[in-house]
């Protein structure tokens, strides 16, 4: 017999069915990933476009991968860090508020309800009900006029590992057939290509976008910007020689 045949209510889904948005990591997990191939890959086509041993080769891949994997790092916690020090300092902001003008800030919450539909007396109450507790309260406020979780602020040292770990990840795909001895742009120009793809196909897992459309538009963005490099080591090593 179904539930609300029964006399029950449905059964709600829990609160936490949907994937996490606001961790901290994805984003400069994915984003790491993409330009620690994209730009390694790139740098590495320019320097094979300048006709330069093997060696060489090698040598610029590990710099591209260390600098950039630190440079990522670096740039994600501050970026991370600043933001999160923004919105503290917006939290306690409206913490001050809360203590100096409760009646204000009640009929604010109220009117944040009524704005969306919700009948004014009815409002009001449901404002002075989470307005009981002040932890609670400042949390409402919070999420209500900042569209914030005070306790779930994304961690600057997630973002800057995630970043830094993907980034090497990345970077390393075009130089592996270097490091295994290959002499020339083909076996890393295929791994990197399958690289490309899947990371967009991976992307798609998290986005309303089709594999298959993410994935080609990774490999035709990042082939874009190795064939640019190339053609201008080309050229340069050229004039050089």
């Amino acid at each position: 017999m179904l539930e609300h045949e029964a006399g029950q209510h449905p059964r709600i889904p829990a609160a936490g069915h949907h994937r996490d948005v606001n961790g901290g990591w994805l984003r400069p997990a994915v984003f790491g990933a993409m330009d620690g191939l994209v730009s390694n890959f790139a740098l590495m086509t320019g320097v094979v476009g300048g006709a330069v041993p093997s060696s060489t080769v090698v040598l610029t891949g590990l710099a591209g991968l260390a600098a950039g994997a630190c440079s990522m790092a670096a740039g994600e916690y501050t970026s991370v860090a600043s933001q999160r020090e923004l919105v503290q300092a917006e939290i306690e902001a409206e913490r001050l508020e809360l203590s100096r003008n409760p009646h204000g800030e009640l009929a604010e919450l109220a009117q944040v309800y009524i704005d969306r539909g919700v009948e004014p007396e009815l409002a009001h109450e449901v404002a002075r009900q989470l307005s009981a507790d002040p932890d609670r309260t400042l949390e409402v406020h919070a999420r209500e006029e900042l569209g914030v979780d005070p306790n779930d602020l994304p961690s600057p040292w997630v973002a800057a590992g995630s970043s830094f770990v993907c980034f090497a990840v990345g970077a390393l795909l075009p130089l592996l057939p270097y490091l295994l001895g290959a002499t020339s742009l083909v076996p890393a120009l295929l791994l990197s290509a399958a690289g490309l793809f899947a990371c967009g196909a991976v992307v798609a897992r998290v986005t309303a976008r089709s594999w298959w459309f993410s994935g080609l538009r990774q490999l035709l963005l990042g082939g874009a910007a190795a064939g640019v490099t190339y053609l201008l080591g080309w050229l340069i090593g050229g004039q050089i020689g």
